[in-house]
């Protein structure tokens, strides 16, 4: 497992050249299907606009699709694809919506629209990097849960839960870099009474 980055949340951008209304609509999505229906939905919310222009790529494949949606080849699903790459980003679909105004761009300058529209609806969005979490179960002693929970967050460690029975059991991620140093205090800590069981592997922001 690698990390990578994408965007944090679905989110647009919009503004306007020569008249003609561009959107940016933007989406983090897990698989193709989910880049699909992201397109479908901006395509029915604008099915009056002239043209529905789409770029994704997808996380760990080497899937990567774009669609110019009528305007001249080139111009415009390529430049906006071409953004999401130097970007360094994946696992992301934009749409950019065109409102036509009744002024022609050129070709050149229907390549910069559609990759201002991208690059504003990025940069709206916001990038973040997702890495490898290894998901951990730790059972500690009563004596030792405050000491333990108030050490998650400095250790960068994520609860997913916690379970209180004959003992404190957390339910825990972590960055897989970060694990020996979290064990390791631990260990030292509750002098190894700990347990630790690994329950496997998801990848976290």
């Amino acid at each position: 497992m690698k990390s990578y980055k994408t965007v944090k949340e679905a989110t647009q951008a919009e503004f306007v050249e020569k008249k003609s209304v561009f959107i940016g609509y933007i989406s983090p999505v897990a698989n193709e299907q989910a880049a699909k229906d992201f397109i479908e939905k901006i395509k029915k919310k604008h099915a009056d606009a002239t043209h529905n222009v789409y770029a994704y790529i997808l996380e760990g494949t080497e899937i990567a699709r774009f669609s110019d949606d009528g305007e001249p080849q080139g111009t415009a699903g390529m430049p906006v694809l071409e953004v999401i790459k130097r970007e360094g980003i994946c696992g992301v679909v934009i749409v950019v919506t065109r409102y036509f105004g009744g002024i022609l761009l050129g070709a050149g300058g229907l390549v910069r629209a559609y990759a201002k529209a991208a690059k504003m609806a990025i940069d709206a969005a916001g990038i973040c990097e997702f890495r490898p979490f290894r998901e951990f179960r730790l059972s500690v002693d009563y004596s030792h849960y405050e000491k333990i929970r108030k050490e998650l967050e400095p250790h960068g460690v994520k609860l997913d839960a916690c379970d209180f029975s004959d003992k404190v059991v957390f339910d825990l991620a972590v960055d897989f870099e970060k694990y020996e140093a979290f064990e390791n205090f631990v260990n030292d800590f509750t002098g190894a009474s700990a347990l630790f069981e690994t329950k496997g592997e998801r990848y976290d922001a």
